[in-house]
């Protein structure tokens, strides 16, 4: 089974960022952002590219490369 995953929490724990923080810049709810975070949903990627600029990270960054897992 090969289920993408994301490093949202990986990158905001590197960072010290909370996820309300992260939820009130994308104007989303700290629901929907949780659920990207504990990998229960992937962002789309318009939102990744935005996750991305907020954290000021590559947005490769936030998705796990199939050769590390």
């Amino acid at each position: 089974m090969n289920k993408q995953m994301n490093r949202i929490k990986e990158v905001l724990e590197e960072k010290g960022i909370k996820q309300t923080w992260l939820a009130e810049k994308l104007g989303k709810s700290f629901c929907i952002v949780n659920s990207y975070v504990c990998n229960r949903r992937q962002p789309s990627l318009e939102v990744l590219f935005e996750i991305a600029m907020i954290l000021n990270v590559d947005p490769k960054d936030l998705i796990y490369n199939k050769q590390s897992i």
